[in-house]
């Protein structure tokens, strides 16, 4: 009568004991499903020694609930793209009592600042909500020792100096030497004093000068690209469509290197949003965060207008507006972020805009576009602002295609707005 209950006690004891993780590299995009596990319940991550060399150990824990039988496997993002998945299937182990589940895998460690994203396969359908969790550790670069050392001395070559000197008669002074002289000294003093004024009359009258005589812009060989990080809110395609336009109209014809999602969406999926996030709004000179239209969602029917919405927006919007908040007591690192709304006119009301955005500096599109071409152009040179860039907008043909996309955005807008609701991510 026993043996049956020792039986079943010893296969499962086997089933959990041979449960195993099989790890492997995997760069294409994580697929999704309507049927999803939960979110992890946490990550971890810390530096390790392993045989004398660094290494980070990246621990998980998986929620023990119903949404463990669609769990396919768990994908950490770093250095490289790691898909991990369990022998056998976790729904298949008797866990009863358990709440979490912890599995644990070695990185190899890079000095500086590293940043892993996991999350569980398959991801939800996208506008779900944040399916990763972000943890980065900066490793410090290890110090070496040059006590024992002597410094070495630099030998500078020593170079013979001989000395000539001639035997020549002295010749007669010419005649009128005085006379020369002083008509050179007169010479050269006018020639610099037309020399100054005309660099004074340049430095501050050569932007009317360009404008009078019908210069739209510098030659192409005198503008310093502003690189620039361009991040949107996901919404309908008509808004994408204008977000698109804006970005084009940056990169060519505004001397902008433009950012964005929809063209780095390769390495996105490589470095994971947070990461690649991170490192753009490091090396951009600006970072353009474009308002939502409404708190309203749009029309069922004016959806599917216009390109589709990445699947990195999601992500993406609720990331920059931590990262400002981030930024909000120090003014110099918030000065870098300015706020754009596509649309006529302000939206002067406190609400309509988010929390993390109130202190930054706002354009409205395309009412202020030929102040933002300048201002992204403008630069603090011996304590005076100086603009790189002149541009008149009304006239550039160039503005078409941005003018018509923001217009069309008038059908999407409802008639009242609604404040946006700040989003944290974990």
């Amino acid at each position: 009568m026993w043996t049956r209950p020792l039986v079943a006690s010893f296969y499962l004891a086997a089933l959990v004991t041979s449960q195993r993780m099989e790890c492997r590299e995997d760069y294409d995009f994580p697929p999704t499903s309507d049927y999803s596990p939960s979110v992890l319940a946490d990550l971890k991550v810390e530096l390790v020694k392993v045989s004398g060399e660094d290494m980070m150990n990246v621990s998980w824990a998986i929620n023990i609930d119903g949404s463990i039988e669609y769990l396919k496997g768990t994908r950490l993002v770093g250095e490289t793209v790691v898909v991990c998945e369990y022998t056998p299937p976790l729904a298949q182990v008797d866990m009863a009592g358990s709440h979490q589940k912890w599995f644990h895998y070695l990185v190899r460690a890079k000095y500086g600042s590293n940043v892993i994203t996991a999350a569980n396969l398959p991801l939800p359908p996208q506008g779900s909500g944040l399916s990763y969790k972000y943890r980065s550790i900066i490793i410090p670069r290890p110090k070496h020792s040059f006590a024992g050392r002597a410094p070495k001395t630099t030998i500078y070559p020593k170079a013979d100096i001989t000395d000539i000197t001639t035997d020549s008669p002295r010749s007669a002074d010419p005649p009128h030497t005085l006379a020369n002289i002083l008509l050179i000294i007169y010479s050269g003093l006018a020639a610099v004093m037309i020399l100054t004024s005309g660099y004074i009359l340049y430095k501050r009258c050569w932007r009317r000068v360009a404008l009078l005589l019908g210069l739209k812009r510098l030659p192409p060989s005198f503008k310093v690209p502003v690189s620039v990080l361009l991040v949107y809110p996901p919404e309908d395609g008509a808004f994408q469509k204008a977000v698109m336009a804006l970005a084009e109209f940056l990169q060519k014809h505004a001397s902008c290197s433009v950012a964005i999602d929809v063209w780095q969406q390769a390495r996105i999926a490589q470095l994971g949003p947070l990461r690649w996030l991170a490192e753009e709004v490091k090396a951009a000179q600006r970072v353009l965060i474009i308002c939502p239209q409404s708190g309203h969602p749009a029309p069922s029917n004016l959806i599917s207008i216009g390109p589709c919405v990445p699947a990195a927006a999601h992500d993406l919007y609720p990331l920059t507006l931590n990262t400002v908040a981030s930024h909000a007591k120090n003014a110099d690192e918030l000065s870098k972020f300015w706020v754009l709304q596509l649309g006529q006119h302000h939206d002067k009301r406190p609400g309509s805009l988010a929390p993390e955005l109130r202190a930054c500096r706002r354009f409205c599109l395309l009412r202020d576009l030929s102040k933002l071409c300048r201002s992204l152009h403008t630069r603090r040179r011996d304590g005076k602002m100086w603009a790189d860039f002149i541009f008149v907008a009304d006239s550039e043909k160039s503005t078409v295609k941005l003018k018509d996309a923001v217009e069309k955005l008038s059908v999407v807008i409802p008639a009242e707005a609604q404040p946006l609701n700040s989003v944290i991510a974990v």
